[in-house]
């Protein structure tokens, strides 16, 4: 799943962790059930049987057969559902997870479809932990299957999780219904009684009735469709492969495609809203290139015989990995060329790339349980480097692992960080895992692994990982295994995953001269928070290395500094360069302090060569002395990763408290003579942080000098931008930073171009098509006065270019009227003009504004009970007086405003 990232709600759900009890007693009598629950009858007497949050395990399902049938009208939802289980000790009791569901009818019948009882069997609830009880009066043998029957009805939810409602509205002005299903952690059993946990790997078939104006789709291709009686049709889908309960999908709308075959013959289909439908052929093709390149990469055929792709007009996060099915927010898979910038392109690309790997990671080999969420949203949102950089090279993807990796860092060095692998139990705590850590750290410890076992060593070990785990679930371990190439006497015998006997008995990896053992290597990374600080300082021929936990929260001198860093040790893949050759040098540091012989001659040395590791640098003594002198006399005896990681560490160092401010300008002052997009997006970045800073501050002589100090400085750079979409992928992305920054900055030549663009636009009645990349700008810059805002606001509400909205919604929250700014809020919150969807980025870019910083704050104060409910998983029934932080889940997007390639 890709997130969308947003900030807002992290910050104003944080505080509602679910503390659900680990003991339950529930008298069935007068068990509480949550609004549209019903209570059972026939339950005088029973308790309910379990009180763990995790199921027993003494049920396996093995097959669901499921029917559904929404109505778009009513808004509510059928349904009935039999399920093939496995019983495995004798018991009475079947528990499985319910939320929100009207349980009906309940039945058990055997293999032979005989009941075990006459009657309706009674069924408990235990909302606190979302499961359901049936009783069996007669005993469930073990080593006998039975088919679990269970009919329930249900509205479709408000929200964004289970099976919810979504709208459009046409050009004419009229709202369209659909319903689609977001299941993933732990939302399936919002839509059906089910084993709602990843190691329940079941098979699907499922059944949807619909109206005739409206398609059904879900993980499989419908292989017959028959009208049920007047007025309603039922597609019957394929059987479809072992997966878990969070990947099962379907969508109910009246929706167009486009189609196509990958070279294996998997048909692939992209559909949106029938007027958006011609924004869906980039995708398609995305979509082709990207199965086939995965099939070579992973050497295991896609399992399906189709892939879906769906712009799903209101969800939450950025798209979802549903296997045969993958749901999309608009601007992650539609592509206008009139309106989409170059870096929406390379946005759609990489969501497709990593909804697209997940059928491997994560699908086809699934997570044993939800504290390694990493091994499926690390490796895909890695693979969405290695798959765009293979089929799109122009796109440049290589240039934003950098930022991915400055991110993790960012976080992690907080001390509320978290390990990669954490416990996770509860709704909340699951919800939680979705997070910078298991995306973006999950990631660069991946791209560090890669490097150190080199590309076709751990391709090989993916492989044989994807393959020996194929259909099942795995855990940390067995990823490290598969690596080093650790083998079974079953697996070596077999000869599916190991390559020779010598290989067969190795527990470790021969690396550089030195024995490492890769799963204590690896451990460090994994199950301890926080992220290496390495403090590097010449003595003579020798390198001294120190290594400690870096921290941005507390300084070297507070009291609190040694107790955090205690019991922290990382087994760090050192690389590093000098001068005297260019060779990488390799050296795996096990220990608190190291020393590495680099010999007299060396000049300079360089630690982290083009950041493949994830850990930060420190040079001591002089070293970022000498660091600033080679930048001004050869910044081009670095590669231009090595130089803009440079620039992130040293202004790292000085928000941590071990580099003086000067020192980090001194070192980006070499800027001047820079020609590459990343390191100067670098540092103008952070002299944006800093000017964006003090601006909130609103000390008006030190916003003036600095202003004339960053345009003085980007002047001859400035200049060169032309305001068209002409150049390469960088040169693109320089163009629209540099311009926005400018016109912030009120550069007088900026500011009247933009000016004269956006009337030109105004006379056309916003027909006129803007170069993509300056867009933006333009707007932002015509938003300004009040016909300008008032035609912006005009046109965002009847666009069809989700780009589009996203530029225009920008540009309004940049207006100086606060009126302005809270009548945004106020359409964000209605939900109807501006999605709410949209509301958290929405708060976060009024925030940004400096007219807006307190105005975004009281409006959440204000209205923080009505944002905790828009972002808690609820059905329409549930009555917002009634909600109590305890059933509420925090939201899973921690995201970005305008997305993190921007």
């Amino acid at each position: 799943m890709v997130l969308v990232r947003l900030l807002v709600p992290s910050l104003f759900l944080m505080s509602l962790v679910e503390s659900q009890p680990t003991q339950s007693s529930h008298q069935a009598s007068s068990p509480p059930h949550p609004a549209g629950e019903q209570s059972p009858l026939g339950t005088d007497n029973l308790s309910f049987p379990w009180s763990r949050l995790r199921l027993p395990r003494y049920i396996i399902p093995l097959h669901y057969h499921l029917l559904l049938h929404p109505n778009l009208t009513s808004l509510r939802f059928t349904g009935s559902v039999q399920i093939q289980i496995d019983v495995q000790n004798n018991t009475n009791w079947v528990v499985l997870h319910s939320k929100g569901l009207q349980i009906s009818k309940a039945t058990i019948v055997d293999q032979n479809l005989a009941p075990p009882s006459d009657k309706v069997l009674p069924v408990l609830h235990n909302p606190s932990h979302e499961q359901i009880g049936i009783f069996s009066s007669r005993v469930l043998s073990s080593g006998q299957k039975y088919f679990l029957n269970i009919e329930f009805g249900a509205e479709l939810s408000e929200g964004f999780y289970g099976f919810y409602k979504s709208t459009y509205r046409t050009s004419t002005g009229e709202t369209r219904t659909l319903a689609s299903t977001h299941f993933e952690p732990t939302s399936a059993r919002m839509a059906f009684p089910c084993f709602d946990e990843p190691s329940f790997k079941a098979n699907f078939s499922i059944r949807i009735r619909r109206s005739p104006e409206y398609i059904s789709l879900s993980n499989m291709p419908v292989v017959k469709t028959f009208e049920v009686n007047s007025g309603v049709l039922e597609d019957q889908f394929d059987a479809s492969v072992k997966m878990s309960t969070y990947l099962v999908a379907f969508v109910v709308c009246d929706f167009k495609s486009v189609t196509a075959r990958t070279s294996s013959g998997v048909q692939v289909s992209v559909y949106a809203s029938p007027e958006k439908w011609p924004q869906t052929r980039y995708a398609l093709e995305v979509a082709v290139k990207m199965l086939d390149f995965y099939e070579e990469y992973f050497n295991i055929h896609y399992p399906l015989p189709k892939q879906d792709l769906i712009a799903i007009p209101d969800f939450q996060s950025g798209a979802m990995e549903n296997w045969g099915l993958t749901t999309y927010r608009e601007t992650s898979l539609l592509f206008d060329p009139l309106t989409s910038t170059i870096s929406d392109e390379l946005w759609v690309t990489m969501v497709i790339g990593h909804e697209l790997a997940h059928q491997w990671f994560g699908n086809l080999v699934t997570m044993e349980w939800w504290n390694d969420i990493w091994l499926n949203e690390g490796f895909a949102r890695y693979m969405e480097y290695i798959s765009v950089e293979a089929t799109y090279p122009d796109l440049k993807v290589e240039e934003y692992l950098l930022d991915t990796c400055f991110s993790a860092v960012g976080h992690d060095s907080l001390n509320s960080s978290r390990p990669i692998s954490s416990p996770a139990e509860n709704p909340t705590q699951i919800k939680q895992m979705f997070d910078t850590v298991s995306y973006d750290k999950g990631a660069c410890v991946l791209h560090m692994l890669r490097h150190f076992l080199t590309d076709d060593v751990f391709q090989r070990g993916i492989v044989r990982y994807l393959r020996k785990y194929s259909y099942r679930n795995a855990h940390n371990q067995d990823l490290w295994d598969s690596l080093a190439n650790t083998c079974s006497e079953e697996d070596f015998i077999s000869g599916k995953h190991c390559y020779s006997s010598s290989q067969a008995s190795k527990n470790a990896y021969l690396f550089a001269g030195e024995h490492m053992d890769l799963t204590a290597m690896m451990n460090t990374w994994i199950l301890q928070k926080g992220v290496p600080l390495v403090t590097v300082t010449r003595k003579g021929p020798n390198l001294l290395l120190r290594q400690d936990r870096f921290l941005r929260t507390v300084l070297p001198s507070d009291p609190l500094w040694a107790a955090l860093q205690h019991g922290f040790l990382w087994h760090i893949p050192l690389t590093y360069k000098t001068d005297a050759s260019g060779t990488i040098h390799r050296h795996l540091m096990t220990t608190h302090t190291d020393s590495i012989h680099i010999g007299e001659e060396v000049s300079w040395v360089k630690v982290n060569t083009d950041m493949t590791g994830y850990y930060v640098v420190h040079y001591e003594d002089g070293g970022w002395d000498e660091m600033t002198k080679l930048l001004r006399e050869n910044h081009t005896a670095l590669s231009y990763k090595d130089r803009t990681q440079l620039i992130h560490n040293a202004f790292q160092l000085v928000t941590a408290g071990h580099l003086p401010l000067n020192k980090g300008l001194d070192l980006i002052g070499y800027l001047q003579l820079e020609t590459h997009t990343v390191p100067l997006l670098q540092g103008l970045g952070y002299l944006e942080a800093f000017y964006r800073m003090i601006e909130k501050r609103n000390e008006l002589e030190v916003i003036s000098n600095l202003r004339r100090h960053i345009l003085r400085f980007f002047r001859a750079v400035i200049d060169r931008q032309t305001w068209s979409d002409g150049g390469s992928v960088s040169e693109r992305r320089l163009r629209s930073k540099l311009l926005s920054l400018a016109c912030h900055l009120e550069d007088p030549r900026c500011l009247e171009r933009a000016r004269a663009i956006f009337a030109d636009w105004l006379q056309s009645n916003g027909t006129l098509n803007l170069p993509t990349d300056v867009a933006e700008t333009v707007f932002s810059v015509g938003a300004q006065d009040d016909r300008g805002w008032a035609s912006l606001l005009h046109t965002y509400s009847i666009a069809l270019s989700a780009a589009q909205k996203s530029q225009i919604l920008f540009a309004l929250t940049c207006s100086r009227d606060t009126k302005k700014l809270h009548r945004l809020l106020e359409l964000g919150l209605e939900g109807k003009v501006i999605r709410s969807q949209d509301l958290s980025s929405l708060i976060l870019m009024v925030a940004r504004n400096p007219r807006g910083h307190h105005l975004a704050w009281n409006f959440v104060k204000k209205n923080w009970d009505t944002l905790v409910q828009n972002y808690c998983p609820r059905r329409v029934s549930q009555k917002p007086a009634g909600l109590q932080p305890s059933s509420c889940s925090q939201s899973t997007e921690e995201t970005h405003v305008t997305s993190r390639l921007k």
